[in-house]
């Protein structure tokens, strides 16, 4: 199982959390410092079947300034999320071929 997290990031300490509460064994990446690639991030939304906008965190000043209105191609918006990757929501579990938003953590319970 993995898990994107963001440490400074409350919701997604609290997911790590909660995995960590129910005794799975987890590998962290820490997208932030370790990037994520467009073809990697494409598979992970895939795992969720929501689009790519369904991960913009729209409350973000950055999304505000530059994307806020715009109508882009889901292609495009998985290339806006992997070029400034704190617009992603977190956490992002990844369990097999199934993957779910973290937030609330009671969502992981979907994909164990």
């Amino acid at each position: 199982m993995k898990i994107y997290h963001n440490p400074r990031c409350s919701k997604s300490r609290k997911g790590l959390q909660y995995l960590e509460d129910k005794g799975c064994k987890v590998e962290v990446i820490k997208y932030l410092a370790d990037g994520l690639s467009q073809e990697e991030l494409t598979e992970i939304i895939a795992k969720t079947g929501k689009k790519p906008f369904d991960f913009v965190r729209q409350h973000e000043q950055d999304y505000k300034e530059q994307y806020k209105g715009k109508i882009l191609s889901d292609e495009e918006w998985i290339k806006v999320l992997v070029e400034n990757p704190k617009l992603l929501h977190r956490p992002i579990v990844v369990n097999g071929d199934k993957a779910v938003l973290g937030n609330p953590p009671e969502n992981i319970d979907d994909i164990l």
